[in-house]
């Protein structure tokens, strides 16, 4: 297999410019034979003659002038790749991939994104949503670098750091705001939204409910936390949200929001496969989300 030796190439290109392998040595730093030995290697690497000597000049044949047009390609091209890689000089580059739930994809990581996107441009961010059992098989896989889901979660493979509770609240219209303490047993008798079943949010939901000796009757399931608010601002029943669906001043407004009781709260982790290189920019990620929970460093 033929290959280009890149130094040779710029040789060629420099003694083709200047019409002169004398001038071309000097210009490198070279002496004259060691540059007729650079071209004369390239020409018997390709197999065709490259330079010819017209007078006292050295041109380009008609295999070297088209070897110099791609040669033009070429050096974009290298000094392209050489800029990119400069990215990662200091580590703040390359792709991240982060798999979480629908509420904190919209309602947790916007900011910080894209407060870590403006911090580091360099970083090219994705993100995938899923419950988690959808998003610790992506991270096992290595589909994504790392999630960010509701605990419990097991794996061998896995390291799980927690990061932070987010407690449940109960929504209603202001107008049909629910007096004394909202327990598993005053929800029996009212309308309630809750999380679709199948994640982990549902489980726990269910397992306060179930604490409580409590079987809602009138319950309806949403996958969209905007759509169930809608659905409790129209008065189609009051819902049990993460808290950080809720902490905007608009949503504020709209809603009754209470605490539950006894508290609910699910747990937030983490994960990363253990195996995982860590590079700059996912560091960066991991600290970002760390730096987001207030009390935490």
């Amino acid at each position: 297999m033929k290959r280009l030796n890149l130094d040779y190439l710029d040789t060629l290109s420099l003694v083709v410019s200047l019409g002169s392998f004398s001038e071309a040595a000097e210009r490198r730093n070279l002496t004259q034979p060691a540059v007729s030995q650079q071209v004369r290697q390239l020409e018997r690497s390709l197999g065709v003659q490259l330079i010819e000597r017209v007078g006292r000049r050295a041109r380009p044949t008609a295999a070297g002038e088209l070897l110099l047009s791609h040669a033009v390609r070429i050096e974009a091209d290298v000094t392209a790749a050489i800029d990119a890689m400069d990215a990662f000089k200091g580590g703040v580059g390359g792709r991240v991939r982060l798999g979480t739930g629908a509420t904190a994809c919209a309602f947790f990581f916007p900011p910080l994104l894209g407060s870590l996107r403006a911090k580091f441009p360099l970083i090219d961010i994705s993100v995938m949503t899923g419950n988690t059992a959808d998003v610790v098989r992506a991270v096992e896989e290595n589909v994504i670098d790392i999630g960010f889901v509701t605990l419990p979660v097991a794996g061998r493979s896995l390291e799980i750091m927690p990061v932070m509770e987010d407690e449940f609240v109960l929504i209603a219209r202001p107008g049909d705001a629910v007096d004394g303490d909202i327990t598993p047993a005053r929800l029996t008798d009212m309308p309630v939204i809750l999380f679709e079943s199948g994640g982990n949010t549902r489980f726990i939901t269910n397992e306060w409910l179930a604490g409580g000796g409590a079987s809602i009757k009138r319950v309806m399931s949403l996958g969209s936390v905007e759509a169930t608010k809608e659905l409790v601002a129209a008065g189609l029943g009051a819902a049990v949200l993460p808290g950080m669906a809720v902490k905007n001043e608009r949503d504020r407004s709209r809603f009754s929001i209470r605490a539950l009781t006894p508290p609910l709260a699910r747990r937030l982790a983490i994960v990363v496969r253990r195996d995982k290189p860590l590079h700059r920019g996912l560091k960066e990620l991991i600290q970002a989300i760390r730096q987001a929970v207030p009390g935490d460093n």
